[in-house]
């Protein structure tokens, strides 16, 4: 008897330590954890689109870089041949650097496994045909996208492309249910405004002999900007439906699963664009390339490892910000980013009549209306979840 009431009062002791030491996960309350949490959401969101501005700046930079130094020997005297050489190259550049992401994998923590969840193994099968499906879809995209600008007008292609938004609009309504606001239409409609009056100039456009019909030049834009569009859409659709609900990384949003995300496309893209370099035989005039680089075969190598690791530093942007907000918010922040990438091509480069003229400034101060309304339906969203908590609180009280 006295050891089982010794026993009893060891053990209320011990629930008393507990109660007055409660575990680490117990001591915030639900919503200092909600404020953490949204904190931590505007820091991740933050970042992404300083990556995406940072890539597009980058990328645009070094394809003039590039086509500069290509331009006098590759495209001053018309030959139709020569119009499709280069641009399985360009689009492996695209994608091909995704090995440098692979530490990063590893480097950031993975939150606990989930084991709750039935059907695991149905999922990660789908989530391997989606990843599967992309990778040939991005492929495509960069294909097209590195084909239409070394073979359309730039000035057609800029504004064929500037549909992409309406089609992620539309697309993200049909496949991922979004539901749009006042605030994000208005930021949609300044954002097509802003990439009209602010793209910058391109260094690698051809000259008049060279241009395709106009008939193929539409179609080529045209294609690009859907592939572009539906990628976003099925990567969002990819992260909302299957990644999470594998529970691999228990029920947070991690930075990890973004770059598991690129890994796996940028994987598949990179195979399909490096068998279209051997069958088309294009990997043959890599080696007459370098040797016809203005600057030298060291710079023609450099400026292609620059490009790639700046497409890197783009599309890890851009899923970000389509895991932590969606496609959309991505297409626009991508689109805003414009007048800033004229601003610096026109510093950068001494293109004739290339200045950063009176639309482009315009575009330069919309870009703060598009983003600011768009970051004003977000603010009003993680304000109405924190309403929402409080309310529940008060009523537990009660």
């Amino acid at each position: 008897m006295e050891m089982s009431k010794a026993s009893k009062q060891t053990t209320r002791h011990e629930e008393s330590e507990h109660v007055q030491n409660p575990e680490p996960d117990q001591i915030l309350s639900p919503r200092r954890s909600l404020e953490l949490k949204q904190r931590k959401w505007w820091i991740s969101v933050s970042l992404c689109l300083f990556l995406v501005l940072l890539g597009d700046s980058l990328v645009m930079l070094l394809l003039n870089f590039f086509y500069v130094q290509m331009k006098q020997d590759r495209r001053e005297e018309y030959d139709q041949d020569l119009q499709y050489k280069g641009t399985w190259t360009q689009a492996l550049i695209q994608n091909a650097a995704f090995p440098i992401l692979i530490p990063l994998f590893f480097i950031f923590p993975k939150p606990k496994q989930n084991l709750e969840t039935n059907n695991t193994s149905f999922l990660s099968l789908r989530l391997f045909f989606l990843y599967l499906s992309l990778g040939v879809l991005v492929a495509a995209h960069s294909k097209l996208f590195a084909l239409g600008k070394l073979v359309s007008n730039y000035g057609i292609f800029s504004l064929i492309s500037t549909t992409q938004l309406i089609f992620t609009a539309v697309l993200t309504a049909i496949i991922n249910r979004f539901k749009f606001t006042r605030w994000i239409i208005i930021s949609i409609l300044l954002t097509i405004v802003i990439y009209v009056l602010g793209t910058p100039d391109f260094g690698g456009q051809p000259h008049d002999g060279e241009e395709f019909g106009y008939n193929i030049q539409a179609w080529l834009a045209f294609s690009a900007t859907i592939a572009f569009s539906l990628s976003l859409c099925l990567i969002q659709l990819g992260f909302e439906k299957l990644q999470v609900k594998t529970k691999r990384y228990g029920n947070e949003k991690v930075f990890r699963m973004v770059l598991e995300m690129q890994i796996c496309v940028a994987f598949v893209a990179s195979v399909v664009c490096l068998v279209g370099l051997f069958a088309s035989d294009e990997y043959k005039e890599l080696k007459g390339d370098s040797k016809r680089f203005k600057k030298g075969e060291t710079y023609y190598v450099l400026s292609l490892v620059g490009l790639a690791l700046s497409w890197q530093v783009w599309a890890v942007g851009m899923i970000g910000l389509v895991h932590y907000v969606s496609g959309l918010f991505g297409d626009v922040v991508h689109m805003c980013a414009s007048p800033f990438v004229a601003l610096f091509v026109v510093l950068a480069f001494d293109f004739m009549d290339d200045v950063f003229s009176w639309p482009r400034i315009g575009a330069l101060i919309g870009t703060v209306f598009a983003l600011g309304s768009y970051f004003y339906t977000l603010h009003k969203r993680n304000k109405k979840k924190m309403a929402e908590l409080k309310q529940s609180e008060n009523n537990v009280e009660v």
